[in-house]
C-alpha cells in the first residue's frame, strides 16, 4: 500500500459487538444499541487527533437479508447515536460481499471482506492512513488479523462474541492486547500513541 508522506495514524473499528450490542444481521436501526461507554471511547480518540474508521462485514447484503441502503441508514443512526455523546467517526467502511450470497452480483471473493485490506486501501488513498502505525479493534479474531496484515496491530475486545474468541487459539495470530471493551481497548491504544510520540495527551 502507497503511504503519504505525512501519513497518519488511525484506528479501525468493527461494529456490531464492538460498538454496538450484537444482535445477529442489523436489519433495522432501531435495533441500534450503543454500549454505554462507546461514546466517551470514540470522543477520545477524536480529541486526540486520531482518525476513526469504522470496517465492517455486512454479507447480510449478499444474503439477501437487507439492502444496502439498510447498511448506510443504520450507520446515519449510529452517527446521529455518537454526535449527541459528543463523538464522531470518520468514515464507515462495510463489505457487503459473501461467497455464499444468493445474489449473484455480490457472491463473490473479494477483496474487502475483513481480514482482506479492500477496507483499509481505501482509507490509505481517502485519508492518507499510514496502517503500520495503526490499530484495529473488534471482537473477533479476523479484526485481529486484519491489523495484522495491515503491518499494525490489534486489540480484541471481549464483547460481543470476544468473550468466546479469547479463549480461542488461531495460529499465527496474536493480539497486542486482549481488552474487556472498547473503553479498554482506546486506553491501551491512546497509551501506546503517547509512548510512541504519536499524541500528545
Amino acid at each position: 500500500m502507497t503511504q503519504a508522506s505525512a501519513a497518519r495514524p488511525a484506528v479501525f473499528l468493527d461494529r456490531d459487538g464492538t460498538i454496538i450490542h450484537e444482535v445477529g444481521y442489523l436489519d433495522r436501526p432501531e435495533r441500534v444499541e450503543l454500549f454505554p461507554y462507546s461514546s466517551t471511547a470514540i470522543r477520545a480518540l477524536n480529541r486526540a487527533g486520531v482518525t476513526v474508521i469504522v470496517v465492517t462485514n455486512q454479507s447480510g447484503v449478499a444474503r439477501g437479508l437487507f439492502k444496502e441502503s439498510m447498511v448506510e441508514t443504520v450507520h446515519q443512526h449510529l452517527a446521529s447515536l455518537l454526535k449527541a455523546g459528543g463523538a464522531h467517526v470518520d468514515a464507515y467502511y462495510y463489505c457487503p460481499h459473501h461467497t455464499h450470497g444468493h445474489l449473484k452480483e455480490l457472491a463473490i471473493d473479494c477483496n474487502c471482506r475483513k481480514p482482506r485490506l479492500g477496507m483499509i486501501e481505501r482509507a490509505v488513498r481517502e485519508f492518507g492512513i499510514d496502517p503500520t502505525k495503526s490499530f484495529t479493534v473488534g471482537d473477533r479474531w479476523l479484526d485481529i488479523e486484519l491489523g495484522m496484515n495491515m503491518g499494525g496491530r490489534g486489540v480484541l475486545v471481549q464483547t460481543g462474541y470476544g468473550g468466546g474468541e479469547a479463549q480461542k487459539k488461531v495460529d499465527g495470530v496474536v493480539a497486542d492486547a486482549v481488552a474487556n471493551n472498547l473503553a479498554g481497548a482506546v486506553s491501551h491504544i491512546l497509551a501506546t500513541f503517547q509512548r510512541e510520540g504519536i499524541v500528545t495527551l
